[in-house]
């Protein structure tokens, strides 16, 4: 089983793995877009004026600029320890065991403006791109994936279940036909349904720690409704391959 997470603007700092190098990333495929996009985030970075329109940051965030400057030379740590947010509060990942924490490398995936997507032990520095940033003089990014992830994606599954909990903007990089994707849906007293940010983020945290923790290897969508319940989920199974959450 792969289970795909969104990744999260808000990253930690520091780290005491060596400096980024690209061929120790899971999918070897990805390299070479990998590393053009790496060398275009440090160019715009040089130009910190352009980086804050490009990227829709604020005055007071020049050390997002300089992470991005820093991206070849700065520290790394695993892709699991690296994203923040209410999604990896969920998951809480520092709560896991040693076994527990070896699952988590081998069953989750994290999708990445910049890296396309990578494995939850991937070694990689802090930096700050978005999935709906227009890097200059470059195609979208959906443009430049969409050739190479989902196959990528793919290979990398052999021929495993995959949950996809990535939001809409990643699963366009690169999609993966026959996913299990999720929607978390606010049930109200009058019966309707919305879809609300921040039980959005919790319930995939919860959803994604509980098919890490499970001794079960789940192959369909059911088997996936059953881990989710027996952890404390409310689902419903609306379509072979689309599972609902409701808070």
């Amino acid at each position: 089983m792969l289970v795909l997470l969104p990744p999260s603007e808000t990253k930690s700092d520091g780290g005491a793995g060596a400096p980024l190098e690209l061929s120790e990333l899971a999918m070897p495929r990805l390299t070479e877009v990998r590393d053009r996009l790496v060398s275009e985030v440090i160019r715009l970075a040089a130009d910190p004026d352009r980086s804050r329109d490009v990227l829709g940051l604020g005055k007071g965030a020049d050390g997002e600029i300089a992470r991005n400057a820093a991206l070849r030379t700065s520290a790394t740590r695993p892709a699991l320890q690296r994203y923040t947010g209410v999604l990896y509060d969920a998951l809480d990942a520092k709560g896991f065991t040693k076994v527990q924490r070896e699952k988590a490398y081998a069953r989750l995936g994290i999708g990445s403006a910049l890296f396309g997507a990578i494995r939850a032990s991937d070694p990689i520095p802090a930096y700050r791109l978005s999935g709906g940033t227009k890097l200059p003089g470059l195609p979208t990014l959906s443009a430049i994936w969409r050739d190479h992830l989902g196959a990528a994606l793919a290979e990398e599954a052999a021929g495993e279940l995959v949950v996809d909990l990535r939001s809409g903007t990643y699963q366009q990089l690169g999609r993966v036909p026959g996913a299990v994707t999720a929607n978390v849906l606010t049930e109200h007293p009058d019966g309707s349904r919305t879809v609300v940010s921040h039980f959005n983020k919790h319930h995939k945290g919860l959803l994604a720690r509980a098919l890490v923790v499970t001794r079960a290897d789940p192959t369909d969508i059911r088997a996936v409704a059953r881990i989710a319940t027996k952890a404390g989920l409310r689902t419903e199974i609306a379509s072979p391959t689309e599972l609902l959450v409701l808070t």
